[in-house]
């Protein structure tokens, strides 16, 4: 059977981020697309030029259209924008409870743009947290929802934990925000103590837009697929990696990543991410 994969989040009309973004990747793993579209952008490469929010009760039917009919074995959620729709979502989610989600915590666009009204902080962290398989915050989001500075790999590991005491059942937080260290680590943590660093090499592009995005689609994909939360966090890592090292440089910003490069390359896919300090 095919294996399917729900996304839940905002349209980017620069096709780089969003529902476009995780869309490609999903077929890119070989895993059967849907979506549900909680906001419109006019968005390129230079920023966000305008957000429209998609009706709460919209988006609530989209959601119920798509799981009444197809068999979606994994979740993620991105751009929500509101309260009001994280709530909706939250609750039509609680009969899924089985399913694994994904949450990535959109909150600021790579040009600076707001994704996430301020409001909206407090629901994400009592509605959606708790039914979290996984959360993959980067630095930024991650300090927004704990409320600490995170300058280090130590601060990255206290975040974590204060993370997962939400209720989330593990953390991925993406370190490629830090500046004390010259490559690119990210944290893997779970409820259960079994944690690892991913470490890859940092690139130097401007061409990073919709990175998060296309990760947490990644070890969305890959969950659908019936993989472990750990083999599908490192095989999203090699994805992200590859998206950003073999770039297409469009636009005249901050341009998207190649989501072709991982099915394309020669490379061993399993070696391109260093896993350090596993327990």
């Amino acid at each position: 059977m095919t294996s399917v994969a729900l996304t839940i989040a905002g349209s980017d009309s620069g096709g780089g981020a969003g529902i476009q973004a995780d869309l490609k990747t999903f077929q890119e793993l070989g895993v059967f697309g849907t979506s549900v579209l909680t906001a419109i952008t006019a968005q390129n490469t230079l920023g966000v030029h305008a957000v429209q929010s998609v009706d709460v009760k919209m988006v609530t039917a989209q959601l119920q259209a798509v799981l009444d009919d197809l068999p979606v074995k994994a979740i993620k959620t991105g751009m929500l924008f509101s309260s009001e729709i994280i709530e909706a979502v939250a609750n039509e989610l609680t009969a899924y409870s089985a399913v694994p989600l994904v949450i990535d915590p959109v909150m600021i666009a790579k040009g600076g743009a707001a994704l996430l009204q301020n409001e909206a902080v407090i629901a994400l962290r009592s509605h959606l947290l708790p039914a979290a398989t996984l959360i993959t915050p980067n630095i930024p989001e991650a300090e927004v929802l704990t409320g600490q500075p995170i300058l280090s790999e130590r601060d990255m590991t206290h975040a974590a934990t204060v993370l997962l005491s939400m209720g989330a059942s593990a953390v991925l937080l993406k370190g490629g925000h830090r500046q004390d260290v010259p490559y690119a680590e990210d944290l893997f943590m779970t409820a259960s103590g079994e944690h690892f660093l991913m470490r890859s090499k940092r690139i130097a592009t401007q061409h990073t837009h919709g990175t998060g995005c296309t990760f947490a689609a990644a070890v969305t994909a890959e969950l659908a697929k019936g993989h472990s939360l750990e083999e599908s966090v490192v095989t999203a890592k090699n994805f992200i990696q590859l998206a950003i090292e073999d770039g297409i440089e469009l636009g005249h910003g901050n341009g998207p990543t190649n989501h072709a490069a991982f099915r394309k390359s020669d490379q061993l896919k399993t070696g391109e991410v260093e896993l350090i300090e596993r327990c």
